[in-house]
């Protein structure tokens, strides 16, 4: 089948595969491992993730942390409830394009408030979907009042353990909608263990928006627009990734947040600012040698990256494997590593 062709990229998947739970402890989670090289799949869990790394590899996480912007509300005049999806804020700071719930009942003028009124949200423009909050830094507030945004797929209300379990144990710079899931795999026992065996660990930041969620709908993928995410690198960071580069040493992009970045560095030189690389088969990875990831949504750019780096008669038979192995899929689910 043409790579260019839509349909390459679906597959049938039970609907009890999607995982609506994180695994305990995290590195339980299955791991699938491809070898490029031998053509071969072969099945361990995350805690043996050591076993499978390059000899003194630069491991490369993706720090960005997922913001609880959910908000659940109840409008004054009627008492009925109204979800309002953060999405990006505007340059004055106190507007952002949201996901409105129920759209159609609420009025153009209306205050929603949250938390006993700690946030008020008034909706300015619902045909462009602005709401004004009451107040520039929101962060503290939405720690305590706000929910996770759990994806579309999980089909329950967030839970306090998702707090936690929908973050990685290294996120630290606020900015994302949605996890960078490869990296949930990883704890810090792990991530010592690693270091402990001579590997670098390196960070870098791509903060994830919502259309990460969204699939491919053109017939030919190449005319597909994708979206666009934040990113920065340290300048200390991105020389000492090329240094290792140079030196022949592989470079491990963990997750496909962090592929993305790396890939923007060698291909832009940039260190900070937006990135729509869009990769799909035919692209030539410069930077990332290894690729630790989990099973994508069909028709996602993110399989179609996937599918660029494993190689696409491979990673269809690795998506058949899991199935049939039933492993866990999407952001709660198992993963793989692609040597």
């Amino acid at each position: 089948m043409n790579s260019f062709d839509l349909k390459n990229y679906d597959y049938p998947l039970p609907q009890e595969l999607i995982a609506q739970y994180p695994i305990f402890p995290r590195d339980k989670a299955r791991l699938m491992v491809i070898d490029r090289q031998k053509q071969t799949i072969s099945h361990d869990y995350f805690f043996n993730l050591q076993r499978y790394l390059p000899p003194q590899s630069m491991v490369v996480l993706n720090d960005s942390k997922v913001i609880p912007v959910r908000l659940l509300g109840k409008r004054r005049e009627t008492g009925g409830e109204v979800e309002i999806f953060l999405l990006q804020r505007l340059s004055d700071g106190y507007t952002y394009q949201a996901l409105l719930r129920p759209l159609k009942r609420l009025k153009k003028g209306e205050k929603i408030f949250f938390g006993k009124g700690e946030i008020v949200a008034e909706i300015i423009d619902k045909e462009n979907r602005l709401v004004r909050l009451n107040k520039k830094n929101i962060y503290p507030s939405l720690e305590r009042i706000g929910h996770m945004p759990l994806p579309p797929y999980i089909k329950r209300t967030d839970k306090a353990l998702d707090k936690k379990y929908y973050q990685t144990v290294f996120a630290k710079n606020l900015g994302s909608v949605a996890s960078p899931t490869a990296g949930l795999h990883l704890t810090t026992r792990l991530l010592k263990k690693i270091e402990g065996q001579g590997h670098k660990i390196k960070k870098v930041t791509l903060h994830i928006n919502y259309a990460t969620f969204k699939p491919v709908e053109v017939a030919d993928i190449r005319k597909h627009e994708i979206h666009s995410e934040d990113f920065i690198v340290a300048p200390a960071i991105g020389k000492a990734i090329v240094a290792e580069k140079q030196k022949g040493k592989k470079i491990v992009a963990v997750g496909t947040t962090a592929a993305r970045v790396l890939e923007t560095v060698a291909q832009t030189k940039k260190i900070k600012g937006r990135t729509d690389i869009f990769i799909y088969p035919g692209y030539q990875f410069r930077l990332t040698d290894v690729l630790i990831t989990n099973f994508h949504l069909p028709f996602s750019t993110l399989l179609m990256l996937v599918y660029a780096f494993g190689g696409e008669a491979l990673m269809k038979r690795a998506y058949q494997e899991a199935v049939k192995e039933k492993y866990r899929f999407f952001s709660y689910g198992d993963g793989m590593i692609i040597l």
